[in-house]
């Protein structure tokens, strides 16, 4: 019977199974900070607000900024509930420029965090870890 070395070249083998594996992959999104946390559209260039989204882990690295592979970009309300099918009032894309209808005068609130489930088809994607900030419109 031939015992398993203790050596460099085991240690090696060792940590390569250990990080393929998936140990330590469990790193879990516990918030999301959105910068700025107000805006006054007439305050940006064409009305256009660049908006960021820094997430908060439960492992290093943390904070870290997220792009729009983690989070999902919307308007909606604060409770983490982006817009349904009712008329917009302001858009944001996924990579957080948000700008407001031509129409509309007053405060929306733009959202980004993770996609949860919608419940109804004409509601919008509830977010269940996200951020809000607050734009206004002129």
């Amino acid at each position: 019977m031939k015992r398993f070395g203790s050596g460099p070249a085991s240690l090696l083998v060792f940590l390569a199974a250990f990080l393929s594996s998936g140990c330590g992959a469990n790193r879990q999104l516990q918030s999301v900070n959105l910068s700025p946390a107000t805006a006054d559209a007439k305050s940006f260039p064409g009305g256009q607000v660049p908006f960021t989204a820094t997430g908060s882990f439960n492992k290093p690295p943390s904070p870290t900024p997220l792009t729009s592979n983690d989070v999902t970009w919307c308007v909606g309300s604060g409770t983490g509930q982006c817009d349904g099918n009712i008329a917009q009032r302001a858009t944001v894309d996924q990579n957080g420029l948000a700008q407001c209808e031509s129409a509309f005068v007053g405060t929306v609130t733009i959202l980004a965090g993770t996609a949860g489930t919608p419940m109804n088809p004409d509601e919008g994607q509830p977010l269940k870890v996200f951020g809000s900030a607050t734009l206004t419109c002129p």
